[in-house]
């Protein structure tokens, strides 16, 4: 017993000290940003940009394909299951309610920690056991300010950006699906969504969408930074990054939803 209070309490000691490594993280994100141009060590564009296009341009495909799908499954659901109340119409309230604030979000974090967490967290440890994270120190270069502050700032304007296009994807997902199966067209489904969304509603989705880009950006460089023991330990911290991700994103999900819906 005293063996398995010992584990438990050393358990609880690392996962506070991690979730005070992704403070500090942010902490010194925050400084270069504001203070390295007056250091003449600015967080660069070009990284920034090129991070913008790795995380949000290159993912659109699979995101509308994804949230497009996820649409026509909720449509799918709710038509079933409205007709036992003979109210299918109101499958248009449903779906636009769920998916901008709940299943866009949602689907386009998933979506993104495991394709850039993973990258984050498969680079960065690479870079650690080669010892060129050691390299940026010797030269002087901050290895937060050149790795995660271009990171964190791209995934913080690019996964809300995803988010409403993975909302639009599946509300027109839906309004196809709805089309074939209740002969409501396409144009009378949006004009019907439009009426029942709120700018809260949009929003709400896309506060939630800012904290997971924190989130998943945090857990990704910090797993990699923390990669020890050659290649084996870059595919379990790549393995770790994407688990943690998606385990505390659906938690944030679960919290927001709860703090926001009352």
């Amino acid at each position: 017993m005293i063996a398995f209070i010992e584990r438990v309490g050393r358990r609880a000691g690392d996962y506070v000290a991690e979730w005070g490594y992704y403070a500090a993280l942010v902490g010194e994100s925050l400084y270069w940003l504001f203070l390295g141009p007056s250091k003449r060590q600015p967080v660069r564009l070009s990284s920034t940009v090129a991070q913008m296009f790795e995380i949000g341009i290159a993912a659109i495909p699979i995101v509308f394909v994804l949230s497009f799908a996820v649409g026509i499954m909720l449509a799918i659901q709710g038509i079933h299951t409205l007709k036992v109340f003979g109210a299918e119409s109101k499958i248009v309230v449903g779906v636009a309610l769920s998916v901008t604030r709940e299943f866009g979000p949602l689907i386009t974090a998933i979506v993104v920690a495991g394709r850039t967490g993973s990258a984050l967290a498969a680079r960065i440890g690479t870079m650690t056991v080669s010892q060129e994270i050691d390299a940026l120190s010797v030269m002087s270069i901050n290895s937060v300010r050149f790795l995660v502050a271009p990171v964190l700032i791209a995934m913080m304007v690019m996964l809300p950006a995803l988010t409403f296009m993975s909302d639009v994807s599946a509300l027109a997902g839906a309004a196809v699906f709805s089309a074939l199966e209740l002969g409501m067209s396409v144009e009378a489904y949006f004009a019907e969504t439009i009426s029942v969304l709120s700018i809260n509603d949009i929003g709400q989705g896309l506060i939630k969408s800012v904290v997971f880009a924190v989130i998943i950006s945090l857990v990704g460089v910090s797993n990699g930074f923390q990669v020890t023991g050659g290649a084996e330990g870059v595919g379990r911290g790549t393995t770790r990054a994407v688990v943690l991700s998606i385990i505390y994103v659906v938690l944030a999900d679960m919290i927001f939803t709860w703090i926001l819906s009352r």
